[in-house]
């Protein structure tokens, strides 16, 4: 407690600078996630306060991302579209994934995982926080030129005989649970269909329209049309707020530019009257628990998302470590990384539970508050403090920030998170791949893949095809190196040594093999065929293992099987020098001693060669 109040001056400074910096981005990830502004400051305010808490980096500043609000984009429009457009009705599932997330989080914490984070590849990393940028920019384009699906009236009109096909399949499916049988009884399902509403049919083709303009897809189908009816205002204000944002970086760091930004355009939209789009509604008044998270809880809703909850988690972990680092070189500290996983899964549960986005350690805020004199937890929990501060005092005037100029806030997020350092990297990286004629870099390969699935197709399979290749790639390097060293050679190319002074007469009836490094599935191919390099005149076999350190279960049943190839030629097999791990492997499956009985086993060559002389 005492190490607590330190620092209070400073702490007090940085929280609440970064507390003022991270406004303007609560909002915009909020309403870029599609849960609305709230949900963004909600997850701001219980997350920072929370992590820095019971985290495990003094100084670490959290609240909602980017990448962590774009997976969250993705489950909350799949959850909504599974819930026929519904969010009061989709609401409890999501943020029981988001629960998810943050009790895994915890989960990694107590198991002592969080070192283990550091092993995920670089090109996967790069290639996903791309994606993000690309995936930032490309949906907050339509926000930005002022269109919304929604209010497209040709656009909406194509859906309205899906419209009405979808609202038909749900009176169906009501009348199979109520058990009536359609076909006795069609009459009910005319009579139930008359009810239908004109504004029925096009609040569901709103909902469809919506659905075909999410994601990047979605954005670059309806980008021709978007140019086709741009609304000017809502591009002049969310240009300005890009202009805002880059000038005024120009003149000076002390004061965030994102927050001037904010407070310049909308003071100009509202100070001017103009007829802008609002961001939605913040409520006013402390945070609202959400029961229905425990009471409408159905296991069969979420299943299909249990999965994402865990991925949320692992991003969120790196994103957090990867902040941790940046605050421990500022600062010349050292976090604590399982602890600071329980810190960020704590404050993401309390804030699933209070309708809040999930978040990670946020880089930019950190840095803020390290430069404003923050050294303890205190300067995070009063950043949190700070925003439901300005959540309770200046609820209803945040309220008439104009979306536009949020989408121009996120545009320079997504400009800003792009990983430039691995993309400039890219001709100089290592052509280590053949494809017939052409050579390619293998984390080139890796990056692009990644970049391109997440962008177009899915972030969560995409990270995992993404860690797939490169475990395969590394696993063929590994298996190539070993293979190189490795290399079956008859005793009079190259000998060891103590091979020297073996008598003449042996040498034609005895092969001795090297085996240099592990014996694992890489390398197995070339082991496999060591009998056929042995000489006709061979009678014994020496296997010398004093450098074959480890054997997985591909190399053990290579093994086995090369034995049992050479006991069929009646070549006798004997082991010099075995290490205690392959060993074991052999015991297990009895190649020792069915196969090579312990006479057969030496702890020195020399001893061996006698034995045969």
């Amino acid at each position: 407690m005492k190490q607590f109040f330190s620092n209070i001056k400073g702490d007090a400074f940085g929280g609440i600078t970064a507390g003022v910096v991270a406004l303007p981005l609560a909002l915009a990830f909020g309403v870029s996630s599609g849960l609305g502004p709230s949900a963004g400051l909600y997850g701001a305010i219980f997350i920072s306060f929370f992590a820095a808490l019971f985290g495990g980096t003094n100084t670490q500043i959290s609240g909602p991302t980017a990448p962590m609000t774009a997976v969250s984009m993705v489950v909350i429009s799949g959850i909504i579209a599974a819930n026929d457009g519904d969010l009061s009705i989709a609401l409890p599932a999501i943020l029981t994934v988001f629960l998810i997330a943050g009790l895994s989080q915890i989960g990694l914490g107590i198991l002592g995982l969080g070192k283990y984070i550091k092993y995920i590849p670089y090109p996967v990393v790069s290639g996903f926080m791309t994606a993000i940028g690309v995936i930032i920019l490309l949906t907050q384009i339509l926000p930005s030129l002022g269109y919304s699906p929604k209010e497209d009236e040709q656009f909406v009109n194509q859906f309205r005989a899906q419209a009405e096909e979808v609202i038909l399949e749900n009176i169906l499916k009501d009348e199979a649970g109520e058990g009536i049988l359609v076909l006795e009884n069609f009459q009910e399902t005319i009579n139930r269909a008359s009810l239908i509403k004109e504004d029925d049919i096009q609040k569901e083709s709103e909902i469809l329209a919506s659905k075909e303009a999410s994601g990047t897809i979605g954005a670059l189908k309806l980008m021709p049309r978007a140019l086709q009816n741009i609304n000017w205002l809502e591009l002049l204000l969310a240009l300005g707020t890009i202009l805002i944002i880059y000038g005024f970086k120009r003149i000076t760091n002390v004061v965030p530019s994102t927050l001037v930004a904010l407070i310049v355009m909308s003071g100009i939209a509202v100070g001017l009257g103009l007829h802008y789009k609002p961001i939605e509604e913040i409520p006013s008044g402390l945070p609202v628990l959400q029961y229905e998270i425990f009471t409408t809880f159905k296991l069969t809703t979420i299943t299909p998302y249990i999965f994402t909850g865990f991925t949320l988690a692992v991003l969120g972990a790196i994103d957090s470590l990867l902040t941790s680092i940046v605050a421990d070189n500022m600062t010349k500290t050292k976090h604590n990384p399982n602890k600071e996983l329980i810190g960020q899964g704590i404050g993401n549960s309390i804030a699933s539970i209070f309708g809040g986005i999930p978040g990670a350690g946020a880089t930019i805020r950190t840095v803020v508050n390290i430069n404003s004199g923050g050294k303890t937890k205190l300067s995070g929990m009063i950043a949190g403090i700070m925003l439901l501060f300005i959540l309770l005092a200046l609820g209803p005037i945040a309220s008439k920030i104009p979306a536009a100029v949020l989408s121009g806030i996120l545009i320079t997020v997504g400009i800003g998170v792009m990983d430039y350092k691995g993309l400039k990297a890219i001709p100089s990286l290592p052509k280590d791949v053949s494809f017939g004629p052409f050579k390619l870099s293998s984390e080139v390969i890796i990056m692009l893949v990644v970049l391109l699935l997440s962008t177009f197709w899915d972030l969560i399979f995409a990270v995992g095809i993404g860690l797939i290749i490169s475990c395969l790639m590394f696993m063929k390097k590994i298996g190539d190196l070993t293979s190189e060293y490795s290399n079956v050679k008859v005793l009079k190319e190259k000998s060891w040594p103590d091979e020297k002074n073996v008598p003449e007469h042996l040498k034609e009836s005895v092969f001795i093999k090297h085996i240099k490094g592990p014996l694992f599935f890489g390398s197995t191919s070339d082991f496999q065929q060591l009998y056929k390099q042995i000489p006709e005149t061979a009678t014994t076999v020496i296997l010398r293992l004093e450098r074959m350190q480890y054997m997985d279960q591909s190399g053990l049943y290579a093994m086995e099987d090369m034995i049992q190839e050479l006991k069929t030629k009646n070549i006798e097999v004997r082991f010099v020098n075995l290490l205690k791990q392959p060993r074991y492997m052999m015991e297990r499956i009895d190649i020792i001693p069915d196969f090579i009985p312990e006479t057969h086993i030496y702890d020195s060559f020399k001893v061996c060669i006698q034995e045969l002389s």
